[in-house]
C-alpha cells in the first residue's frame, strides 16, 4: 500500500523532470545550430523564471543559471564546429576587455586571495558569492559573440522590453491584490512570504521590488531610446511606456522613483529629440499614475517622523550597527569579504544585507574593487558616448540598432553610478544582467564591423 502510494506521488515528478531534461537538450541542440539563439532564448525567460530561489526547482542553482550554462555550452559547441569547418571566428580584444577584465579579477579572485592574506579560510558562502561577477561576464561575451546583425539586435531588444511588460502588467496587478498572481507568486517565487505583504509591492517573478524597478526602468530607457531611432513604431511605443511607466510606480520602492527620475532627467538632459517631443507624451504620466496609484499612496503614507521612509531608517541601522565599525583601515584598503551578507542576531529574521552599493564594493574587494569598477565605468560611458556622437553626425552610416543600444546603456550606466550609493544595483537580479547585455551589443561585431 505505501508502496504504491510513494509510486504515484514520485511519479508526476518523474515525468516533469523527463520533460525538463528533454527541454533543456533541445535548448542545447538549438544553440548549437544557431547560436544566436542561446541569446534568445535567455533574454525572453530572464524576467519570468530569474526570481525563483536557488535550489527550489534544481539543486544549488536558479533557473536562469542552469539554462544560461546549457546555452552556453550550446553556442561553445556551435561555434567550434563552425571553426572546424572553415569559418571565420573573430575574437580580438577591443578597449573594453582589459578593464572588465581587471574589474572581474578585483570581484571574484581578488576578494578571496585578501582574505587569505588576512588567515581567514574562505567558506562555501564565499566561494558562492563571486559567482553573480563570473555569471554577468559570461552574458557579455555570450551576446557579443552571438548576435552580428542589426535584425538579430533589434530582436534582443524586443525579447527585453515585452517580457518587461508583462513583468510590469504582474506588478500591478499584485498591488491591486489580484488573487490568483498573488497566489502563483506565493507558490513558485517567494513560498516564505504572507498574501498580506506579498500585495504591499511589486515584488514579481524577479522576487524583489527593487530588482523589478530596475528592470523596468532599464526597458522603459530602451523604449525611448529605440523609438528616438525610429526601431519600435508609435503604438508599440505608447503601449510599451504606459505599462512599464506603471509597473515603476508598482514597485513601491522609493529608491527605484529615483532611479527612474535621475534616468529621465538624464534622458532630457542629452536627447534634444526627446525633449521636443516630450510634452506630446505627457497625458500618459496622469495615467500611469492613476494605474500604480495603490503602491504609490501606501509607500507615502509609510514616512516615518524623520520624513524619510522607515525602511531607511532601517538601513541607517543595519549600516552603523553591523557593517560600518569593521570599516577599519584595513578593511577599507583590502576588503572584508566575497560575501556582504551577515547572519542577523533576532529572531524576526535570518539575513542583513549591506545597503549601500559602493560601501559593498569597499566591502567585498576594498580599494582595488572600487578603482576597478570606476575604470570599468568611464571606459562604458566614454565608448557609449562616442557611438553616439557618431549616431548624431551627419551621414554617418551607423546602424539605428547599435546606436539605440549604446544610447539606452550609456543613460543605464550613469544612473547605475549615480544610485550605486544606495544599493548594489550592478549584481540585483535581471537589471545586471541587462546592463551587460547592452555592453555586449555595443561591442560586438555590428559595431567591430562599423569601425
Amino acid at each position: 500500500m505505501a508502496g504504491g502510494i510513494l509510486a504515484v506521488a514520485v511519479g508526476p515528478l518523474i515525468a516533469l523532470a523527463a520533460i525538463g531534461v528533454l527541454v533543456l537538450v533541445g535548448l542545447f541542440a538549438a544553440a548549437v545550430y544557431r547560436p544566436v539563439f542561446a541569446t534568445y532564448a535567455y533574454l525572453g525567460t530572464l524576467p519570468i523564471i530569474a526570481g525563483i530561489n536557488r535550489g527550489n526547482l534544481i539543486p544549488l542553482l536558479r533557473p536562469n543559471e542552469a539554462l544560461l550554462v546549457v546555452l552556453i555550452a550550446g553556442a561553445l559547441v556551435g561555434g567550434y564546429l563552425r571553426w572546424c569547418r572553415g569559418d571565420r571566428v573573430s575574437l580580438q580584444l577591443n578597449q573594453l576587455d582589459i578593464p572588465l577584465g581587471f574589474f572581474l579579477l578585483m570581484s571574484t579572485a581578488w576578494p578571496l586571495l585578501s582574505m587569505m592574506l588576512r588567515g581567514h579560510t574562505p567558506l562555501t558562502s564565499d566561494l558562492a558569492a563571486v559567482l553573480p561577477v563570473c555569471k554577468l561576464v559570461a552574458i557579455y561575451l555570450l551576446v557579443r559573440f552571438s548576435v552580428t546583425t542589426e535584425g538579430q539586435l533589434v530582436r534582443c531588444f524586443r525579447l527585453i522590453i515585452w517580457p518587461g511588460a508583462v513583468v510590469a502588467g504582474i506588478a500591478i496587478l499584485q498591488t491591486l491584490h489580484f488573487g490568483p498572481v498573488v497566489s502563483m507568486l506565493q507558490a513558485v517565487w517567494t513560498p516564505d512570504s504572507n498574501a498580506a505583504a506579498l500585495a504591499e509591492r511589486g515584488t514579481t517573478t524577479l522576487g524583489s521590488p527593487l530588482a523589478t524597478g530596475d528592470y523596468l526602468v532599464i526597458c522603459l530607457t530602451l523604449v525611448i531610446c529605440c523609438g528616438m531611432r525610429g526601431l519600435l513604431d508609435r503604438r508599440e511605443r505608447l503601449s510599451l511606456g504606459l505599462l512599464l511607466g506603471a509597473g515603476v510606480l508598482a514597485t513601491g520602492q522609493f529608491s527605484t522613483w529615483i532611479s527612474a527620475v535621475v534616468a529621465g532627467g538624464i534622458i532630457l538632459w542629452r536627447f534634444s529629440v526627446v525633449r521636443r517631443n516630450s510634452l506630446r507624451f505627457l497625458w500618459l504620466v496622469p495615467v500611469a499614475l492613476a494605474v500604480g496609484a495603490p503602491a504609490l499612496i501606501g509607500r507615502l503614507q509609510g514616512f516615518g517622523e524623520f520624513g524619510v521612509p522607515r525602511s531607511w531608517i532601517g538601513r541607517w541601522s543595519n549600516l552603523s550597527t553591523f557593517y560600518l565599525p569593521r570599516f577599519g583601515f584595513i578593511n577599507v584598503l583590502l576588503g572584508v569579504s566575497p560575501n556582504s551578507v551577515l547572519p542577523a542576531p533576532e529572531r524576526w529574521r535570518d539575513v542583513i544585507y549591506l545597503e549601500s552599493g559602493y560601501l559593498d564594493l569597499l566591502w567585498i574587494g576594498g580599494i582595488p574593487l572600487l578603482v576597478a569598477f570606476g575604470w570599468l565605468s568611464v571606459v562604458v560611458l566614454r565608448r557609449t558616448g562616442k557611438l553616439i556622437a557618431q549616431s548624431d553626425g551627419p551621414s554617418d552610416g551607423q546602424p539605428r540598432a547599435l546606436s539605440a543600444a549604446a544610447s539606452a546603456l550609456w543613460v543605464s550606466w550613469w544612473f547605475l553610478v549615480i544610485l550605486t550609493v544606495l544599493d548594489p544595483h550592478l549584481t540585483f537580479r535581471g537589471s545586471g544582467d541587462l546592463l551587460f547585455v547592452l555592453v555586449g551589443m555595443t561591442t560586438g561585431r555590428l559595431s567591430v564591423q562599423r569601425h
